[in-house]
């Protein structure tokens, strides 16, 4: 492997973040069985008997489109009270921010949303549908509820580390999972921003998947219900999981779209995710050959190599986006990996390559824009800060060693991300968080009584959650697969396809699961 040195970086955090798999690769094990002697349940009833007071959303704004949808008069907000800290909960509470689109018919109970991320904003996931809502036969049934997570966007105490504006100038933690520190000051510089922004190691450290889903719970019983439905969409598909063997008997139904293989350490789902970015990125190309003026060449087998001459000298030269910043290696990289999400984003790849050749990148400034929901005010919607502070918490940090030698192994299953600079020892980035991670690894503990039916949806060309994932998490909860043909992240609504909407749907409505072995397929773009 072979990392040309550089003489400018245009990916710093504090002088030291480059884009690299940040995650090493070890050995994948079974989902692991939940400790027998677990300790009593802590009497949470004055948070589940709630009463929660539904009004206009614009008080939870936090960026111009918030305001926007925020004040559209179909849908509510509140706030939930949770514990900061479950082992303590008469001590400092939390609030999750709420938004709900309320059931039109006779209701069911309430349709909880996650959309991703983590730290992206279940609330305005939902108010962004709500047209999409108002039409779907769902909301007959249910009142259709996004939650910001703990840390994340209106919920507070809210993780913050670094500005908007550091973020435009490629300082902080663009990429999250994919990017790393390059000295252990950087990483000590790093936590205590994140600590003094945040409000204090408490705020810092209550974040995570573990207190995550016990908030759910808690929300599941201030909005009335007996048993929570929910769809997960991505890294959903994780809380939605770990709701599922946590709280079985609390379970009506579970949708799990675009699914996380729960058999593997967040390392070797790294690998498997950054090897199927690279599969989904040579069909690109091949695609792409067949035009005689395609940027990547007319060669599928070159078309990596030709990737990087376009991109790696605007880690010198970066060139203009047309708003007044500029875009270099690294949110060049950023930008065509988001755009492999869905087959439908290729020819904006394509284009933004083309357009980097002329001294342009608008286009791929879009794409980078687009994935991290910088809104037109230079608000970030999806919060980066959030999402290390999530995954510090939910898996272990790595070595400097580790870290370092796992650069090797993602070039060897993604070579077209194999841009980093030479000779550099890389450091976690929650190398110096303040508390260890909350979940073990693997990080699925399924329990011994039966768990109730799931539907695990799974897009066969899906490069962020592979199908063979989607396959894992299926056969580990024991519940249903819907497999659906196509090159896409995540299928229900996003994908176009009435067949995947019927049975999800179906699933929802009247807890009616498809036949084994039932296929969709995304429409043809």
């Amino acid at each position: 492997m072979s990392f040309p040195k550089k003489s400018r970086s245009r990916g710093t955090m504090l002088g030291g973040l480059t884009l690299v798999a940040a995650l090493l690769a070890v050995t994948a094990c079974s989902p692991t069985t939940a400790p027998p002697d677990d300790p009593p349940a802590a009497d949470l009833s004055e948070f589940h008997d709630q009463d929660l007071e539904w009004g206009a959303c614009d008080p939870l704004a936090t960026t111009e489109e918030n305001a926007a949808l925020y004040a559209n008069p179909n849908v509510e907000c509140a706030t939930v009270e949770v514990p900061l800290d479950y082992s303590d909960i008469d001590g400092a509470t939390a609030q999750i921010a709420v938004l709900r689109v309320p059931a039109k018919g006779e209701r069911t109970g309430s349709l909880l949303v996650n959309p991703g991320g983590p730290a992206v904003s279940g609330n305005t996931f939902i108010a962004r549908l709500e047209p999409a809502w108002q039409t779907n036969p769902l909301l007959e049934n249910f009142d259709i509820v996004g939650f910001d997570p703990r840390g994340v966007g209106s919920s507070t105490p809210k993780i913050d580390c670094f500005s908007d504006e550091e973020y435009d100038r490629g300082e902080g933690f663009v990429g999250g999972a994919v990017y790393t520190l390059t000295s252990k000051q950087d990483a000590d510089a790093a936590a205590q921003r994140c600590i003094d922004g945040s409000g204090g190691e408490a705020a810092l450290t209550s974040v995570g998947s573990t207190n995550v889903v016990q908030d759910m719970d808690i929300l599941r019983a201030a909005f009335g219900d007996e048993k929570l439905s929910f769809l997960g969409y991505s890294y959903g598909s994780e809380i939605a999981a770990m709701y599922a063997t946590t709280f079985p008997e609390n379970v009506r139904a579970i949708v799990l779209d675009g699914a996380v293989d729960p058999t593997l350490t967040s390392s070797d789902f790294r690998l498997s995710q950054f090897a199927g970015f690279q599969e989904t990125f040579d069909k690109l190309a091949a695609q792409c050959a067949q035009s005689a003026d395609c940027p990547l060449g007319t060669d599928p087998d070159e078309a990596t190599d030709r990737l990087h001459e376009i991109i790696r000298p605007l880690a010198d030269d970066p060139v203009p986006t047309g708003d007044g910043r500029e875009l270099g290696m690294y949110d060049a990289l950023a930008a065509v990996t988001s755009g492999l999400y869905a087959e439908a984003d290729w020819p904006l790849v394509i284009a933004g390559l083309a357009e980097v050749e002329t001294g342009s990148g608008e286009t791929l400034t879009l794409l980078r824009d687009r994935y991290f929901e910088r809104g037109a005010d230079g608000v970030y919607g999806t919060d980066p800060d959030a999402n290390v502070a999530i995954r510090c918490m939910d898996a272990p940090a790595r070595t400097p060693e580790e870290q370092t030698a796992l650069a090797e192994r993602i070039a060897e299953v993604a070579p077209l991300l194999d841009i980093a600079d030479a000779g550099i020892e890389y450091h976690h980035e929650c190398a110096s968080w303040p508390e260890p991670a909350t979940r073990s690894e693997p990080w699925l503990e399924i329990p011994d009584g039966e768990i109730p039916m799931t539907l695990t949806v799974s897009v066969t060309g899906d490069p962020a959650t592979p199908h063979s994932g989607g396959v894992a998490m299926a056969e580990a909860l024991g519940g249903s697969l819907l497999t659906v043909e196509g090159n896409q992240h995540a299928a229900y609504l996003l994908g176009r396809s009435d067949c995947v909407n019927d049975v999800v749907e179906k699933y929802l409505i009247d807890l009616e699961v498809p036949a084994e072995g039932t296929t969709c397929a995304l429409p043809a773009l």
